[in-house]
């Protein structure tokens, strides 16, 4: 039932040191691995997760994977699979809980729809594992599998949990209590915060934050060709004249007041690179605020329209003007969160109940995912393109769109309730953090001041930039994780 995930990774740490400020943070992570590196000889590193595709644990693991090895280290990665549909409607109510949402009651048959899937996923990795291999499990689907590989292997086991939330309500509780019972399987875990680690971790968890690839196609430099080629063929802008590459084969396609899906520029072009833009890229998912932030981005529009006659000529053009960008994948592609087509369904219902002229103000935008390449390619220039990235979420366990956004020195707006977003921006120095992702006015009046100050806009970019190069690049994410998986063995 696991798949060998094959990495196509085609970067290695010379081209990363080639780049002159990303130099300095490649001669630490080789110092760092001559020293560590050779206690792990012999053993191999095995990266399971639920999904290749989507998701930002499916981004990072790549990169992880292919530069450990460049480092000496034997890794592999294998995602789990089932044709069971409960399984993964299991696991995203357990994800929802552990952010506190969903209620508190699980299936009477849950944890036997959850450890069937996740034995028959362990039957092929004790063929493939050996004695003193490390396994390192992320997230919640396959957390029972240590257990199961315990039994005919002498391994060690990591468990990485890329969630959780900084407060305790009776979902989280049942969450937790049903995943207990596997963590005792594990010599150590690890979360991305420590207002994450839940107590009957306390003291056997380590807090290692997520990061990103300078150089992967959603996050290296475009330069202008290379940037409006991307635009214009995905559909994302109108075609500008003749261009040296085709057209992607999958389009972006925007949500059409008719409520179907059309090429994104087939009737009006969204304005990307005339119009000051507003964006958020995620998954699918209530818990990352679309709603809201769809509400509270028609009612700035409204109140703009309102108090023109308190405005400058700019200011008012500049709101005028202003689009907002609510993008994410294609909901079919992603196998583990079914969610992903029925929140979608409700955003495009309250698109179609907005006035006409009220849904040219937003685009509501679904991303192929038929190419990773492209994938990334699109959500990197559409990023660029923004004047102001927002990560709305109600939950969210680090967030890495905002990482990618203040690594292209994109000013972000978040909130202080997500813990993941608030470990990374520091409110007035790299961006904005309101108090509240479903108060409208709060969030519609951050918006409208973050727009209004083209200075402040600039000031957030450059602070947001030096500090993702300092916390949040792959180089200082390997170096801890390097030194953990030594300190096992």
């Amino acid at each position: 039932m696991t798949r060998m995930v094959e990495i196509e990774e085609r970067r290695t740490l010379e081209d990363y040191e080639a780049v002159a400020h990303l130099a300095p943070s490649v001669r630490d992570l080789r110092e760092e691995a001559g020293r560590v590196a050779p206690r792990l000889e012999g053993r191999t590193v095995w990266m399971v997760n639920s999904t290749s595709r989507g998701g930002g644990v499916a981004e990072m693991l790549p990169t992880m994977v292919a530069l450990l090895r460049d480092l000496g280290i034997s890794t592999q990665w294998v995602t789990i699979e089932s044709e069971d549909p409960e399984f993964f409607a299991l696991t995203k109510r357990i994800h929802n809980m552990i952010h506190g949402e969903g209620g508190a009651a699980l299936p009477a048959n849950a944890r036997e729809v959850y450890e069937a899937v996740n034995r028959s996923n362990a039957e092929p990795l004790k063929r493939l594992m050996k004695p003193g291999d490390i396994l390192v499990v992320h997230d919640p689907q396959p957390m029972s599998l240590a257990a199961t590989l315990r039994e005919e292997h002498d391994i060690k086991a990591i468990w990485r949990c890329h969630i959780g939330l900084d407060e305790e309500n009776a979902a989280t509780r049942a969450a937790w209590a049903f995943l207990a019972p596997y963590a005792d399987a594990y010599d150590h875990a690890v979360f991305s915060a420590p207002e994450y680690i839940p107590h009957f971790l306390a003291g056997q968890a380590t807090v290692i934050y997520p990061a990103i690839n300078p150089l992967s196609e959603k996050n290296q430099d475009l330069h202008l060709h290379k940037l409006v080629g991307i635009l214009s063929n995905s559909a994302l802008i109108a075609n500008p004249g003749p261009l040296v590459r085709p057209p992607l084969p999958d389009m972006v396609k925007r949500l059409q007041g008719d409520g179907s899906y059309l090429p994104a520029n087939m009737w009006e072009d969204i304005g990307l690179l005339t119009r000051p833009i507003v964006t958020q890229v995620s998954r699918w998912d209530r818990l990352k605020g679309f709603k809201p932030l769809m509400d509270a981005f028609i009612r700035m529009k409204l109140a703009i329209f309102q108090r023109h006659e308190n405005q400058s000529w700019e200011d008012r053009r500049r709101m005028d003007l202003v689009r907002l960008v609510l993008a994410g994948p294609d909901p079919a592609s992603i196998q583990d969160d079914p969610e992903g087509k029925e929140v979608l369904e409700e955003l495009h219902a309250a698109y179609l109940a907005l006035d006409p002229a009220l849904q040219d103000e937003v685009a509501v935008v679904t991303l192929p995912m038929s190419s990773a390449r492209h994938n990334a390619l699109i959500v990197n220039a559409l990023q660029r393109a923004s004047s102001l990235v927002v990560q709305n979420s109600l939950r969210e366990g680090f967030g890495l769109t905002v990482t990618e956004a203040m690594w292209k020195r994109v000013p972000i707006l978040s909130n202080s309730k997500a813990c993941g977003p608030r470990q990374q921006v520091r409110d007035g120095l790299d961006g904005k953090l309101i108090a509240d992702p479903e108060d409208l006015d709060e969030l519609a009046e951050a918006i409208r001041q973050m727009l209004g100050d083209t200075p402040g806009r600039d000031l957030w970019g450059r602070n947001a930039q030096r500090r993702t190069h300092q916390r949040f690049l792959v180089f200082s994410q390997l170096r801890d994780w390097i030194w953990l998986l030594s300190t096992l063995v």
